[in-house]
């Protein structure tokens, strides 16, 4: 019989698919199970619409075969079957989808969840064969059609018999292994197997393979006898067909969660927190949620790719979507399964929509929801998620000049000298002093640093209390922030703590005044490293402490001069002296008649108050050098 010839747009569109439309090969068994997957709902909305009471989903399947000698693939649906007409106007034209169409006459159906779109997912199967047939025999009709291939050259129709009665048979004939292609993996049952399972493992109907296994033989291997092996034949049902997330909650136990995260996502723990919702109307969709209960080894390095798999009505098409998570809940692994996703020809990808824009802003709201009733209401639940994640809620905070920062504010956490323990910033807040106005902070390598420098002293005398932050983006977050609940955020080391009384800060003026000469005397004894030297106000049994003016404060100041490529930035320092310390005292009586020796003091107070602050010794050698002539006297 002469080939019939494809249009020549379809031509075009054939090399297209062969060579360009789809990123992997392996799709093609997807699509081929989910054309087989729609043939069956056809046949089955159709039979319900008609009253045949004869059909049951139980006796739907779709069957694979493998024949590694021929080098065929099978597979074979008893769905609804094509007549001659419909394979030369489904399969003879590309992108002429016989599901869409079916789908569109029949909007108002209930339940109707065709998968395929397009019309072009069958010809996805010339990616790895160079000769298909199809034979088909439609539900209710007596004769059976051949359509056969062999690529854009063209097709042929003819009769033939179909002894399995009503549905589709696919016959690939897989081409030759290439250095590059080994299409021959596509004829191996594991293989076949793990391809049905990560895209195909929740189509609705059984999809069975025969499989070729190992066993002991009857009566081998006991009593003394040497065992013996054989290999049987068994078919075997590879796709679990109903997902978790299509279950009632009250017919899922805890440890089937875990079972499917750990295998899913390949972690040895159990999750720490099952999130699930779904949602109808505008955006569709069921979504399982795992927080997990640590960090992966590469979550916080550029290697770490977030993303949930995203399924449409039950078909993989993104192991990894980006697009569904905000940065600040990367963190979170699972799945989301939609009826109403815009995807591309290929359906390997998302076109970018408003569907795809609302899954993720109420995804969002769910996990923020979530973690803030866990905080909430399991305490100590909530603080072992914080060590492992709350420096991804930090980052979100500061990330994208503070777009998330209202989202994420209530669940921040960090170690205050209240009892030394994680608080939020709610419970600080109330806490405070009625007068207190600023939520005071200080920044350190750790919590021991953090509670020696010598600011703090004054702040806990007065009973105020103090957030310890010791991540690099500690500060960025709070700054980001700017003030919660009305209150302001304020470094201990700031320039303008303004902790004195009036009285307290007359007296202070007065001694400005008296010592004018001697601070500007000891802010020249340090060449421009420090815009002041001032009397403090806020140290009570140290000599000297570092504080800063301006936006940049010390700690920002480390964190921005260690990221490679940065120019270096440098804080406004000011070197504060405690008036009623001894140090001060010799200071004055010094200055008097060996101005040198001011110098040497003030440069040497300067070391030790930048050493306090966790910064290095800029010139080592001259300093304990300095300090061993003051040892023997000098």
């Amino acid at each position: 019989m002469a080939l019939k010839q494809f249009k020549s747009e379809s031509k075009r569109l054939l090399d297209l698919m062969i060579n360009s439309i789809y990123t992997h090969h392996e799709i093609f068994l997807r699509e081929l199970i989910s054309n087989a997957s729609d043939a069956i709902d056809k046949l089955y909305y159709h039979a319900l619409q008609g009253g045949d009471t004869g059909l049951n989903r139980s006796d739907f399947a779709i069957t694979l075969q493998a024949d590694k000698d021929a080098r065929t693939l099978t597979i074979s649906d008893n769905g609804c079957g094509m007549t001659k007409e419909e394979l030369d106007n489904n399969l003879g034209v590309i992108a002429n989808s016989g599901s869409l169409k079916f789908k569109n006459e029949n909007e108002k159906q209930e339940d109707i969840d065709i998968i395929g779109q397009f019309g072009v997912g069958f010809y996805s199967a010339f990616m790895v064969s160079d000769d298909v047939t199809v034979k088909s025999r439609a539900y209710g009709s007596d004769e059976a059609y051949c359509w056969h291939s062999k690529g854009a050259e063209g097709y042929s129709i003819t009769s033939c018999k179909k002894e399995d009665g009503h549905g589709t048979t696919i016959i690939l004939h897989l081409k030759d292994d290439t250095e590059d292609e080994k299409f021959s993996e596509y004829l191996d049952q594991y293989r076949l197997q793990s391809l049905v399972k990560k895209y195909s493992d929740y189509i609705r109907y059984p999809i069975r393979m025969m499989m070729h296994k190992s066993r002991l033989k009857d009566g081998t291997g006991k009593d003394g006898k040497e065992p013996e092996w054989e290999t049987v034949d068994e078919m075997e049902t590879l796709n679990s067909m109903v997902p978790l997330w299509h279950k009632k909650k009250n017919e899922v136990t805890d440890e089937e969660y875990d079972n499917f995260y750990r295998e899913k996502f390949m972690d040895w723990q159990a999750p720490l927190k099952v999130i699930r919702t779904s949602t109808e109307g505008t955006a569709t969709y069921d979504a399982l949620l795992f927080i997990p209960s640590q960090a992966p080894m590469d979550y916080y390095s550029r290697d770490f790719e977030k993303g949930l798999q995203l399924y449409a009505s039950g078909v993989l098409i993104m192991e990894k979507c980006p697009d569904l998570l905000p940065d600040c809940f990367s963190f979170v692994k699972g799945v989301v399964d939609s009826q109403d996703l815009s995807l591309n020809i290929s359906r390997e990808m998302l076109q970018h929509d408003r569907q795809l824009k609302l899954i993720e802003s109420r995804l969002e709201k769910k996990i923020k929801s979530e973690l803030a009733s866990m905080l909430q209401n399991d305490r100590e639940k909530y603080e072992t998620f914080y060590k492992n994640f709350g420096l991804q809620l930090k980052f979100g905070v500061y990330a994208d000049y503070g777009a998330k920062k209202e989202l994420l504010q209530d669940l921040l956490m960090f170690v205050s000298s209240h009892e030394d323990k994680l608080t939020t910033l709610g419970e600080y807040v109330s806490r405070m002093k009625e007068d207190q106005k600023d939520i005071y902070y200080a920044c350190g390598d750790s919590l021991t640093h953090i509670q020696q420098l010598p600011q703090t002293e004054l702040l806990r005398d007065k009973g105020y209390e103090i957030l310890y932050l010791t991540d690099n983006v500690d500060e960025f977050a709070l700054r980001m922030l700017g003030s919660y609940q009305e209150k302001t955020f304020k470094n201990i080391s700031s320039d303008d703590l303004d902790l004195g009384t009036e009285e307290e800060k007359k007296e202070t003026e007065q001694k400005v005044e008296e010592n004018k000469d001697l601070l500007n005397f000891m802010k020249d004894s340090l060449d421009g490293k420090v815009k002041a030297v001032v009397l403090s106000q806020r140290l009570k049994s140290h000599p000297v402490c570092i504080s800063t003016e301006g936006a940049v404060t010390l700690e920002m100041e480390k964190v921005l001069n260690a990221m490679p490529g940065n120019e270096k930035v440098t804080a406004q320092r000011v070197l504060e002296i405690n008036v009623n310390h001894p140090i001060f005292r010799r200071l004055q009586s010094l200055y008097e008649g060996d101005k040198a020796k001011v110098k040497e003091y003030t440069q040497l107070l300067y070391t030790q108050a930048m050493l306090i602050e966790g910064f290095p010794v800029e010139d080592p050698v001259a300093y304990t050098n300095k300090i061993c002539e003051l040892m023997v006297g000098e």
